[in-house]
């Protein structure tokens, strides 16, 4: 990778699983590799990026810093976000939304900073051109989020868009399911091979039966997701984009273990079964109702 197109990201994730998605940065070519409560700090381009949203199954969001900077008073947020060339970043008649958290004896309400922001991106647009971009907070085409901890503020923009736990293959579900991140981490510390046979006792909608059956399958757990944050970016590579999700389609094998699910609950089971056929996983599961009085 040339140093002049590295980049210094972020990965977020749950907590427990900062190793488990080190491990998984590093198998895809990520630098520099640096573990953080909840989150794991790397380096790379622009390729390893696009790897990451489709390949990382423990993963949240992929953030890429774009500035940072100290703050210690509410009117600093609006000056010193002032200092990033929002125009450079989006078209003014993109949309955006701005995400943050916040961790500060300083700052203590997280949707104040995100108003104060705003405020900035849209005052900055409307003295050059006139005219503002307009927010959309259930999909932007330009996430923005913000980091404050303690008097550190940095700025990154979003390249997942919507959490990357979310695959897309949920057509039935249950009440509070299992995220998908938090299952596939618990297979991975689990020490499972992806060659042995794999039982589920308490399958429920059948979200740790299918992350394993990718898993056995190498199939990238965002292979399928149709749009990512920086699908919107201007320097987006459609082109490289396509050929990575083609190069990892081409690694993915049907020659995998067996796998069983059991659940006493006639909800869950109906869920999996139903899952499981949207998918076409059927052939490589078997489901047992078990009548518990």
């Amino acid at each position: 990778m040339s140093e002049a197109h590295i980049y210094e990201m972020t990965a977020t994730t749950l907590y427990g699983l900062e190793g488990v998605l080190a491990s998984e940065l590093k198998g895809i070519g990520a630098q520099d590799i640096e573990m953080k409560n909840r989150a794991v700090k790397f380096k790379g381009d622009k390729e390893l990026m696009y790897r990451a949203n489709l390949s990382c199954r423990t993963a949240l969001r992929i953030l890429k810093p774009i500035h940072s900077f100290k703050v210690w008073k509410e009117n600093q947020l609006y000056n010193r976000s002032q200092q990033v060339k929002w125009y450079d970043i989006f078209k003014i008649d993109q949309t955006f939304a701005i995400n943050a958290r916040v961790n500060s004896k300083f700052l203590r309400h997280s949707q104040y900073v995100a108003l104060k922001f705003k405020d900035a991106i849209v005052d900055q647009f409307r003295e050059k051109f006139g005219e503002r971009p307009s927010v959309n907070t259930k999909d932007p085409d330009v996430m923005i989020n913000i980091h404050i901890d303690h008097n550190e503020c940095v700025i990154s923009l979003d390249s997942s868009g919507d959490s990357l736990h979310k695959r897309g293959y949920r057509a039935s579900s249950v009440e509070a399911p299992l995220n998908e991140v938090l299952a596939a981490g618990i297979i991975k510390l689990s020490g499972w091979d992806g060659k042995s046979n794999f039982i589920d006792p308490m399958c429920g909608s059948g979200t740790i039966l299918i992350e394993a059956v990718n898993m056995a399958m190498n199939r990238a757990p965002n292979i399928k997701r149709p749009k990512f944050g920086f699908h919107s970016w201007s320097d987006f590579d459609k082109k490289r984009f396509d050929e990575i999700r083609a190069e990892l389609k081409e690694k993915e094998t049907t020659d995998i273990p067996r796998f069983y699910g059991f659940d006493k609950s006639n909800i869950a089971f109906s869920a999996c079964k139903h899952n499981l056929i949207v998918l076409g996983y059927s052939k490589y599961i078997t489901l047992e109702h078990l009548n518990f009085f």
